[in-house]
Parts: C-alpha cells; structure tokens; sequence
C-alpha cells in the first residue's frame, strides 16, 4: 500500500484528491492509502469552515462556484463533471441529492432561496464543499483509502522508507508521498506592523493588525470610537458588515429603491482610507448584448512573439501596456456593437480609431469625446484604475461627498443592464488574467516575479474583477449617509502624534485623530514567516523560497519553490519525488481554488497536472517495492 499524506484539508485539497481518484482507471494500479490532516472540517477548511457568522459572504455568484472539471478544461486528467453551487443546492432542493442534512433554520432558509445571482454565505458554501468531500470519499475506486485526521502537522521528518508527518497531538504518521495543500494562512507580523503594535500598546492605543476578517477580534473597537481603517477591499468590507450589522444595526430597502442603515448604538465609527480613496470596484450583473469577447491585443500570437525573444520579459514594460489596450478594446467592443444607438458611428469605423490610439490615452480620450455623447460611456485604464486622479479637496466633506458619488456611479455602471460594457471589461481582464498565465515563471524579470505579478498586477485585477457583492457597496453608502463611515481621502498616511493615530491625506486638508487603527487587508503568504510551523520547515529545510535576482531586483519570493507538477525544489535545486506542494504558498500563478464554471479554469488544470505528477510518484514507489521484494 502506498500511503499519500496531504496537510491540509481545505477545498484544494479535496480537489487534488478528487483529480488523483478520478485518474485510478487501471484495475492493477497499487493500493492507495490517503490521509488529509487539518485542525478544520474537510473540504472547507479554516476559511470557508461553516463556524464563522453569516454575514460574511462570497464575492461569488453561486453560479460562477464550482469545483468541478467540465468539457472546457485542457487536462491531461479524466474530465468528472459535477454540479455548481447553484445546481447542487437545485437539487438538493429538488431530493436528487439526498445525503444533505442541515440542522441550521438560516442556513436552511438560505439553500431554499439560493438564486444564481445570490451571493451565498460562506457557511452555505462550506456545506457543498462538505458534501463534495463526502461524494469524494464515497465513489473512492476499490483499492484506495481516504481518511481525514483533525490536527496539525508540526513537521515532517525523512526515513528510510519515505516520510514521518509529525502531529501536536503526538501521532506520527508515516508517509511515502507527502503533499502541502495549505491554502492561505497568517504570518508572523512584518516590521512595519510589529512597530505598530509596539508603538500602539506604549501610547494606550487599539491596533488590529491584518489577518483573516473571521478571525479578528474586533470586539476591541468599542460602541462610538473613532477607529481609522485602511484598506478598502474585499476585508475592510467584511470589517465593516461586523461592526455595522455585525452588531445589531439594520439595512432596509425603501420604497425608491434606496438602502437606508437604522443604528443599534453599538457601532463604532469609521474612517476609510487607501491608496486610491474608494472601494474595490463591485461585482458585475449585467449580460453581453453586443459581440463576443475575443482578444485583439494580447493574443497567442503577442505572447508568442515575447516568448521568442532574447532575455527576460517584464511585466509593467512588455505585457501590461497590452493588458490596458485589451480592456479599451473589450468595452469599446461591447458599447459599439450592443449599444450601437450610444455611439455615433459604427464599430468597424471605431475599430480603426482604436487601432490607432488605444495605446495613448490622451489621443483615445479625444477621440472617444467625438463619437461618444454620455461621459459614463467613455473608458480608458488611468480612470479606471485611479477614479479620483489627481483631484485635490477642499475639505473633508468634499471628498467625503465626491467617494459618496463615486460608488453610486460605480454601482449603476456595473449593475444596470444597459450598461453591460463592465461585463465585457471583466471577460476582458479574465482573459487578459489567463494569458498572463501561459508566460513560464522562469522568463519574467525578477521585479516582475517579485513584484509587478504579485502585488501591481493582482491587486489591479482584484479590484477590478474581484471586488465585493453590489449589495455590500450600497450598505458601505448607506453607512456614509448614517454617519457611521466616513471617507478620507486617497494616499493616506497614519501616524502616532501626542497619543492618537492621526490619518491624513495629501490632497485633503486636515487630519484624522482616532484612538484606534483597523489594517484591513490579509497577510501576505510568505512561508518563511507563516504562522503554520509545517509551512516555516518546509520553507527552510526541504525545500527553499524563490530568491530572483537580475538588475531589476535581487530578493525573495516568500514562496516555496515548486517545479511546473508541483515538486518542491529541495536546497540544493534538485525537485523532490515524493515531495510537493499547492497553494498561494508557492512559486506558481495562483489562481485561487474553486472557479467559474466552463471556464477552462486555471486552477482546475493545475491542480490536475499536479495530480498527474504525485499519481506518477506513487507508481514509481510501487515499482521500486516490487522490484525490490522479488
């Protein structure tokens, strides 16, 4: 018996371990004996685990969740189709899925409403990720063993045989094929934040560093005090939801259609700030009407034609001047072709225009005036990217007044049907995203690998692609109007003066004096420094993070280095056999987990490649034993 031990249990590795059964299709194949070991429930792990509150949602459509392969993915692996979120909770509505038991009366309430454009809970995403891991386990082939044990792997030793996963709770478990699948974990704090927190706790003040908004303690924000947050994405949002409804407030739609906030009393205030003074952009509703997307600027050829040349590729020189031009060229598709009674001339005369000037935003802001009468109509990236540009405020109120317009824009632009250019912009990016992906690791620069890829480029796509739910960015106005948020501006910097944090921004007069400070924005996945001590060892003793250096930049990576299949590359360079890692912890794209359906994801394909590897690596041990026993 060949025995896999995986660390973790979140919904990758249940993934992996479905991509390795689904690949058991030899009746002589060895005997397979897999472990999962996690201190959370199989299947959703520590962030999707069901034990969090119910507020916190996805910034998924239960439409767009599936964990599923399906006939777009290019694999090697066999394709074993299965349902979304949405169609498994149709037919566990409907008894065609019937070992569902949920004892909760929300969580019930909330399966019996799902829609397609509902944004679950994460408690109802963890009872489909539940019964994924079930399902797994129960079409198991004969041959193979798969069990789950709680706990946490504290390191994992070499021995004769392979490898002894060591447990806190003092159970070894001996292993010939080991498996990081650890998803995102915390990190010790960096030495910006260790000065926070020491510089806060000397002058009697309330610091919540960053870390996963399910398990901060938020409980140290009092009722009425002034409390600056940084950060507005994706956690400042979930932040704010706790602190707001959290605490017994009420959203109430009115009868124009308006989201009023009605207070408990309870609630802090709050004072919002970040690089670009407004919130991540909001999820999309509206469908095409015009033409299919389709790559004009970063095609295969463009690609092709970077890979051929000498040296390395650079991310913010070679590839993101394509990225931009791509997204002009999606959402002028779509407005010019669905919406042709906007524009006053035609898409194949347009195209021309853009062929000329996509790559100049002045000239293409010029142009797009001419021909396109209403200003919400008209795109270009800087705006996008940056929407209060250079602006400079007269006072407090007005940037408060002017981040207050810029949602409700925001919130029409991409939830309105007729305004379905924000649909192709995210098709647009989402290609854009996966033809990023077919650039090999190894051909960009350092400062690309190190910086430009993970920070620039996935915080830009995250704004703009993976921004929170329409409904959260309504509630975050009507807090504005309540009095309970206030926005600072962009730029801000924080600072400790005569005992408060003062917050201000350079393009706004005055400042903001507050005995508390909220970082909300996750820690980075940096292994050396994880939290998780099986991540820390993995990352200084068999295996290494990726240190790039050219003259761009010289440093590390903070990520385990891992080979195409997912090896861990030991200390000396060489990839282990028997040794290998998944996750945002690694040196390859990450991609989150779960995806869209149909979508040919690149996590799906992945996580099946890497399966491919470790179903090799467990053949290559059964040879060596039979050919040693004889």
């Amino acid at each position: 018996m060949i025995r896999v031990v995986i660390v973790g249990a979140g919904p990758r590795a249940v993934m992996l371990v479905e991509r390795l059964l689904a690949r058991r299709t030899r009746a002589a194949s060895p005997r397979l004996h897999i472990t999962l070991v996690d201190p959370h429930p199989p299947g959703a792990g520590r962030i999707w685990r069901r034990d969090q509150s119910p507020l916190l949602k996805l910034n998924s459509m239960a439409r767009d969740v599936t964990v599923f392969t399906d006939e777009t993915c290019t694999i090697s692996g066999p394709v074993r189709s299965g349902p979304s979120l949405i169609e498994w909770a149709e037919r566990v509505r409907a008894g065609t899925i019937p070992d569902v038991a949920i004892d909760d009366p929300g969580l019930d309430a909330e399966l019996l409403t799902l829609r397609g454009d509902s944004f679950p809970t994460r408690r109802l995403q963890s009872v489909y990720l539940d019964w994924f891991w079930r399902r797994t386990v129960a079409i198991a082939p004969p041959g193979v063993e798969v069990h789950e044990h709680r706990g946490v792997v504290q390191w994992v030793d070499d021995t004769t045989e392979g490898y002894e996963v060591a447990l806190a709770d003092g159970i070894r478990l001996p292993a010939d094929i080991v498996v990081y699948a650890l998803g995102h974990n915390g990190r010790d704090p960096d030495g910006e934040t260790r000065a926070l927190i020491t510089a806060a706790a000397d002058a009697g003040l309330t610091y919540v560093p960053p870390s996963f908004t399910a398990d901060a303690d938020l409980s140290v924000l009092g009722a009425g005090d002034d409390v600056i947050v940084r950060g507005m994405g994706l956690a400042a949002v979930d932040a704010i939801v706790l602190l707001a409804e959290g605490r017994g407030g009420r959203f109430v739609r009115t009868p124009d259609d308006r989201v009023r906030y009605e207070p408990s009393g309870r609630e802090p205030r709050l004072h919002l700030g970040s690089r670009r003074g407004v919130p991540y952009r909001s999820k999309v509703s509206s469908d095409l009407r015009g033409d299919p997307p389709a790559r004009e600027v970063l095609t295969p050829a463009a690609i092709a034609d970077l890979l051929a040349r000498p040296g390395t590729i650079d991310f913010l020189d070679d590839v993101w001047p394509l990225i931009a031009r791509e997204l002009v060229w999606g959402h002028y598709r779509e407005l010019f072709t669905g919406h042709p009674e906007r524009v006053r001339v035609t898409w194949e005369v347009f195209r021309e225009t853009l062929r000329a000037v996509d790559g100049d935003t002045a000239a293409l802001r010029r142009a797009v005036a001419e021909v396109v009468p209403d200003p919400l109509d008209r795109f270009d990236v800087p705006a996008l990217d940056v929407p209060l540009g250079q602006e400079a405020f007269a006072d407090a109120a007005e940037v408060h007044r002017r981040v207050r317009q810029h949602i409700a824009d925001d919130l029409h632009l991409r939830t309105t049907p007729e305004r379905s250019t924000a649909q192709a912009l995210f098709l647009a990016i989402l290609q854009s995203f996966l033809a990023v992906s077919e650039i090999p690791a190894e051909r960009w620069s350092a400062r690309s690998r190190a910086i430009d890829l993970p920070v620039t480029w996935h915080t830009f796509f995250s704004y703009v692609a993976s921004g929170p739910p329409a409904h959260r960015l309504e509630e975050i106005g009507a807090l504005a109007d309540a009095g309970i948020v206030r926005f600072l501006g962009p730029e801000i910097a924080v600072r400790i003066d005569d005992g408060r944090f003062v917050a201000s921004s350079p393009r706004v007069p005055g400042e903001v004096r507050a005995g508390a400070l909220l970082d909300a924005w996750l820690p980075s996945a940096e292994a050396a420094s994880s939290d998780n001590a099986a991540l820390r060892e993995l990352a200084t003793r068999h295996g290494r993070e990726v240190h790039v250096t050219d003259e761009t930049f010289t440093g590390s990576l903070g990520r385990i280095d891992t080979d195409a299949d997912g090896r861990v590359v030991s200390r000396d360079g060489i990839p282990h056999a028997t040794l290998f890692a998944i996750g945002p912890f690694t040196s390859g794209m990450e991609a989150g987990a779960f995806t869209r359906p149909r979508s040919n994801a690149l996590s799906l394909r992945h996580t099946d490649r890497v399966a491919g590897a470790v179903s090799e690596a467990v053949a290559a041990v059964s040879e060596r034993r039979w050919a040693f026993s004889r």
